[in-house]
């Protein structure tokens, strides 16, 4: 059975290549050097498990610009374009999702669509009732950056935005590529499946914003940050998981998810969405107020990366704090081996971190790892376990 993948980023490429062991598969981007990668059998993300796949694995999977190839006998795409949140609208531009539909509607009409990109709560409905004749369905992903096909290789759940046969036989497309399973499987109407992925992601930010809100209280009385989170995480009903302090919840799914679900709300009563929402910039306030305390003359900025393991740095909370600190009139160095260039947003871009370190007052990491050891009394941080 052929299927066709549009996008190749963390979503769709790990679907990809989890389809592509019992499934022909062709990948459509318009990036010609990521599909030259593809075709190559060389990951354009950062993702151990993924490259290991695509360079020792038997996989029916090829990788092409034109949608004619990926589209033509495909029974089924999947859709997994970037929806970035837009301010102006205050909701996830879905205008990569809705071209690539008039693609497929040109090419292959029969073909059953699933959307793997995050939406908007109602917009599946709303295309289901604009194109009648087409099968749509709705399919939220649950990964981390830097472990997209580890986690779908072990989900923790598969959820599907329909309860009928097309619903019931991509849930086993996912499970049928899955190392494990004995996986939790739900099928739901489309609209409580795009609630789902919306709600889950606000409730991980929430517990972000709680243990980082605690550590703000712990700094500002001179308490033991630690001591605290793991006499709370005692209790069973709470877990010493997902409680490691930081400069705010940050990367592309978290940050846009927490203001969608805010935008979704409208008229319907609530308080503690919104203080999720806001949490992010109290704590990215207050951790760049109390850099300032240092009275540093620069500050050097340890990777920019949303966290460790990964190579995207879009919306990492640190570049929030950064900006703060410009904004006092700091200069800022930034050492971040990802990027060519020689500055980032106004900063120097300094490659070695011997130079690094001897230039800074004081070094800002969100995470710590080998490297940062090497800063001694000069690192910033409120990393306390080295995860997460």
């Amino acid at each position: 059975m052929k299927v066709a993948v549009v996008g190749t980023g963390y979503v769709g490429l790990s679907n990809a290549v989890v389809l592509a062991q019992h499934h022909e598969v062709v990948a459509l981007d318009i990036n010609e050097a990521k599909v030259e990668q593809l075709n190559n059998r060389v990951s354009p993300i950062v993702d151990p498990e993924l490259q290991d796949y695509l360079s020792t694995r038997e996989l029916n999977l090829q990788a092409t610009t034109d949608p004619a190839q990926a589209y033509d006998g495909a029974e089924w795409v999947v859709i997994a374009t970037p929806t970035d949140y837009d301010t102006d609208t205050n909701f996830f531009d879905t205008s990569s999702v809705e071209a690539v539909l008039r693609g497929v509607l040109t090419h292959n009409p029969g073909a059953t669509v699933v959307i793997k990109s995050t939406i908007p709560v109602g917009f599946t409905e709303r295309l289901r009732q604009k194109h009648p004749g087409t099968t749509i369905l709705f399919s939220p992903e649950f990964l981390r950056e830097g472990r997209a096909l580890y986690d779908n290789l072990h989900p923790s759940r598969i959820i599907v935005g329909d309860t009928g046969e097309k619903g019931r036989r991509f849930a086993e497309m996912l499970l049928e590529g899955a190392q494990d399973k004995e996986v939790p499987v739900l099928l739901t109407g489309p609209t409580e499946a795009e609630a789902i992925k919306l709600f889950a992601n606000t409730y991980l930010a929430m517990r972000v914003a709680y243990f980082n809100e605690l550590d703000t209280y712990a700094l500002t009385r001179g308490l033991d940050t630690q001591q605290i989170i793991e006499g709370v995480g005692l209790d069973p009903r709470i877990g010493a998981h997902y409680n490691n302090p930081s400069f705010g919840y940050g990367g592309y799914c978290l940050p846009k998810d927490t203001r969608q679900l805010l935008a979704n709300y409208g008229d319907v009563p609530q308080t503690l969405i919104t203080a999720i929402v806001d949490a992010n910039t109290t704590r990215m306030d207050f951790v760049a107020s109390d850099i300032l305390a240092r009275a540093p003359q620069t500050v050097g900025i340890y990777r920019l990366i949303m966290k460790a393991g990964s190579d995207n740095f879009r919306a990492s909370s640190i570049q929030g704090v950064m900006s703060r600190l410009q904004a006092r009139g700091v200069e800022v160095v930034i050492y971040e081996p990802t990027l060519g260039e020689p500055t980032f947003q106004g900063c120097r871009v300094i490659a070695d971190i011997e130079e690094f370190n001897a230039v800074t007052d004081v070094i800002v990491a969100n995470r710590l790892d080998a490297s940062t050891a090497i800063f001694g009394d000069k690192l910033y941080t409120r990393d306390l376990y080295s995860r997460d």
